[in-house]
């Protein structure tokens, strides 16, 4: 699954450590995320997209891999 968690940091001015502390998780679980490699759960994916004030499908693409 695609993201732009990172993309919406940036736009957001925030680290890794700073998106972990606001939605409950460690920096590693941000870093895992980012690079494709944590399936999260729909209530961390609602808090994301709560912070980043966007939608999931904003920041979550499915690719064909995931089918």
């Amino acid at each position: 699954m695609k993201n732009s968690i990172k993309v919406e940091r940036a736009k957001k001015d925030l680290t890794q450590a700073d998106l972990a502390k606001k939605v409950g998780v460690s920096r590693q679980t941000i870093n895992a995320i980012e690079k494709g490699g944590y399936n999260l759960s729909i209530i961390l994916a609602l808090k994301l997209a709560e912070v980043f004030e966007t939608t999931i499908e904003e920041i979550f693409q499915l690719e064909e891999k995931d089918w």
